[in-house]
This record gives structure tokens, sequence and C-alpha cells, in this order.
């Protein structure tokens, strides 16, 4: 009798499974992020530790992590280099918030404002300014 973890999925299985193409589910072999089994026939097989890996792959594309370094991450045997990669990562997805954010405050800025064009409110004016740097006032063209 087979046990659950013996038994093993298709590449089209496992891309069904995850909203993927077969393709994709290749290329991150390829990369070596994926290192499923062959049977007989040469035909992947997927266990339950591919599985796994294919979940984390995604949800660290998820988190705005390249391939490349997925791949860093998953393949080093230092701690301390892993943690330093990620602290990387945060930093620079820290600095993407921080634009977003103000992104954000901008266009917030834009439809609160009571000005029939939001270009002529003193306060967009005054963020337009404080982004060249000159503290001075700023003329938007019309």
């Amino acid at each position: 009798m087979k046990s659950s973890e013996d038994e093993t999925l298709s590449i089209g299985a496992v891309a069904e499974r995850f909203g993927l193409a077969t393709h994709v589910l290749r290329h991150w072999e390829a990369m070596g992020l994926l290192t499923p089994v062959r049977d007989a026939a040469g035909r992947r097989r997927y266990r339950t530790a591919d599985l796994t890996r294919v979940a984390v792959i995604l949800r660290a594309k998820e988190a705005g992590l390249s391939l490349d370094t997925i791949r860093s991450v998953a393949t080093t045997a230092e701690p301390a280099v892993r943690r330093n990669i990620l602290r990387q990562e945060a930093a620079a997805l820290r600095s993407r918030i921080a634009a977003a954010q103000a992104s954000l405050e901008l266009i917030a800025c834009a439809l609160d404002c009571d000005h029939e064009d939001f270009t002529q409110c003193s306060h967009f004016r005054q963020m337009v300014a404080d982004r060249i740097g000159t503290g001075a006032a700023v003329h938007v063209p019309v």
C-alpha cells in the first residue's frame, strides 16, 4: 500500500493546482528552484516537498522577490548570507512602500481639493515645491 508521501503528481496536475502554465514550472526547474523526480519514461513527477517549494516560490514572488533572489535565499547554506539578502530586500520594499505612500498622498490631495483645477491648489503646489526641494513658489502651467 502506498502512503500519501509516495504519491506524485504530473507537471500538468501541479500547474493546474497552482494556476500556472507548465512552462513556468519547467523554467523554475531550469533555474534550480525545483527538482522533481523523473519516472521511468523521463516524465517529471512532483512530490509533496515539491508542492511545498512551489507554494514558497509563489509566496515569495507575491512578496516582491525576484526569482534570482528566491534562488539565492533557497540555495545558500549560510544563515548570515540568507539574512543579509532578506535585509536588502526588506530595505528595497520599505523604499517602494514609501514611494507608493507619497503617490497615494498626492492623489488623495488632488481628490480632496476644492479647486476646480487641483494644480492651482496651494497645498498641491507646496507638495510639488517640496518634491523639487526649492522651497520656492511653484508655477504649474495649465
